[in-house]
């Protein structure tokens, strides 16, 4: 199954990136660039690195320089994310490409790579729920609460995983279709951003 695959491979680069976990060390993806697996482990290397940024942000004793060449390396990470999210979906589209499409095939509120992207966020959550239920500086209160946290999140993901392989059955059997508009991110464009653009 792919959801199977994919989850295996999300959780190779969680525990890759948690080797080091230094968010300036260089991805080594393992798989055949141009492969789905490849692009997976990308994706999700993105998300773990913006994940641990994300933390490093809020820590109320940051120097407010350090913090805007943060922000700023999120926002870039957001685009990067993005990205990839579009490289996904045009491999499935590829895929697809000569499935017929049934009279009546409906559309999706999402493509396959905004849900394979809701995955690999989900993946960081159980990661990192479950360290927190093995934490020994804490009591058994917290330790109990995040345990009820991480029964929920694996819930989630079983049946998200299932939603996906539903989707992706429909494409192939033409009864949906695919339909991919690129993220228009009007606040990174310089063309488009009134802050950006009126500066001289």
């Amino acid at each position: 199954m792919f959801t199977e695959q994919a989850n295996k491979i999300f959780e190779r680069s969680i525990e890759d990136y948690h080797n080091y976990d230094n968010v300036d060390h260089p991805i080594a993806n393992p798989y055949t660039p141009g492969s789905i697996e490849h692009l997976l482990y990308h994706k999700n290397w993105i998300d773990t690195v913006q994940w641990h940024l994300e933390d490093i942000i809020r820590d109320p004793n940051i120097d407010p320089v350090e913090a805007l060449k943060i922000k700023r390396r999120i926002d870039a990470s957001n685009q990067e994310r993005t990205d990839m999210v579009e490289y996904i979906d045009s491999w499935m589209l590829e895929k697809y490409k000569d499935v017929k499409m049934a009279p009546d095939a409906r559309i999706n509120t999402e493509t396959p790579a905004w849900a394979i992207d809701r995955l690999s966020i989900l993946a960081l959550k159980i990661y990192h729920m479950e360290q927190e239920v093995r934490r020994q500086d804490t009591d058994e209160a917290h330790r109990a609460a995040c345990g009820k946290k991480l029964a929920v999140l694996l819930t989630q993901k079983a049946d998200l995983s299932t939603a996906i392989e539903e989707l992706l059955e429909d494409i192939e059997a033409g009864r949906k279709y695919m339909k991919v508009y690129k993220q228009m991110k009007m606040y990174n464009d310089p063309s488009l951003n009134p802050v950006l653009y009126g500066k001289k």
